[in-house]
């Protein structure tokens, strides 16, 4: 696998590929991160990933400084699952100066996990951007754990026609239902065996809209309830439309998905369920 820290290195690198299957990550990586590197294969015919813990994602009050950095383990990881190239700039190289152009995404940044983390989808949209435009590649794969950033920055690709298919890869979890995050090493072993309740929960919600259920603000509220008893302290549960993440506007909606974001000592964990209805209610 070539490593390249620069960015007139790794275009030097990539400019003879056809097509390029691409995984931007913050390092830490676990096997969700690695299976997405494994689907890349077959989108493309060079995987190159990137490990870059980008700052202007972080609020003041966020884990920055703290986050993970694990540089030399993820090279042997992602050597070992067949990529190519690896991207691993420093902050002097991706930002030599202080940011002053963003991606400002529409009010959906607002909402949600951005009403918990201001400025969050903002600085993931910019730096993906930049990210996009030193690798260029022809196919984006981000986890699906991270919905409301698959969709920001579906909607960017879309909106700014760039020519790159975004790609979601499903979540990953360990055996007992809870999504692989980085931010799970923060969990004490109690902890650990609570956490699977968030999952448990969300496919309880998911199976109580398939049997007819809608009245989502009362499903949100039982499971807020249910999380906060057990120690949780919760940013949202929230049932919304797959396409958008807004308020589902009827009962003919088919394609819905419920999303949370509770902390649970010093780990803050995020999770959704797809919810696919058939026609015929």
């Amino acid at each position: 696998m070539q490593i390249h820290t620069s960015i007139p290195e790794v275009r030097a690198a990539l400019q003879a590929r056809r097509r390029i299957a691409f995984v931007p990550t913050m390092g830490n990586l676990h096997a969700g991160h690695i299976a997405l590197m494994n689907e890349a294969r077959s989108h493309g015919d060079c995987v190159v990933a990137s490990i870059f813990v980008n700052r202007l994602q972080f609020g003041p009050n966020d884990d920055f400084d703290r986050y993970p950095r694990t540089l030399q383990a993820d090279c042997e990881k992602l050597a070992a699952a067949g990529v190519e190239i690896l991207f691993a700039p420093s902050e002097e190289v991706l930002y030599p100066e202080p940011q002053q152009y963003h991606v400002e995404p529409p009010a959906i940044q607002h909402q949600l996990d951005g009403e918990f983390r201001p400025g969050h989808f903002r600085g993931v949209a910019t730096v993906v951007l930049k990210l996009f435009n030193i690798v260029q590649p022809q196919v984006a794969l981000f986890g699906k754990k991270d919905y409301q950033q698959l969709m920001v920055l579906r909607h960017m690709t879309q909106q700014l026609a760039l020519p790159i298919a975004i790609v979601g890869g499903e979540t990953v979890r360990a055996d007992d239902g809870l999504a692989l995050s980085s931010r799970n090493a923060y969990l004490s072993v109690s902890e650990r065996a609570e956490a699977a309740r968030l999952h448990r929960l969300l496919k309880r919600i998911a199976a109580t809209v398939h049997a007819g259920e809608r009245d989502f603000v009362k499903l949100e509220r039982e499971a807020v309830g249910e999380l906060d008893q057990n120690g949780w302290k919760t940013d949202y549960v929230a049932v919304r439309r797959q396409s958008d993440l807004q308020l589902p506007q009827g009962s003919d909606e088919r394609e819905l998905v419920v999303l949370a974001a509770s902390r649970l000592g010093a780990a803050r964990l995020i999770d959704n369920v797809e919810i696919e209805l058939a026609n015929s209610h």
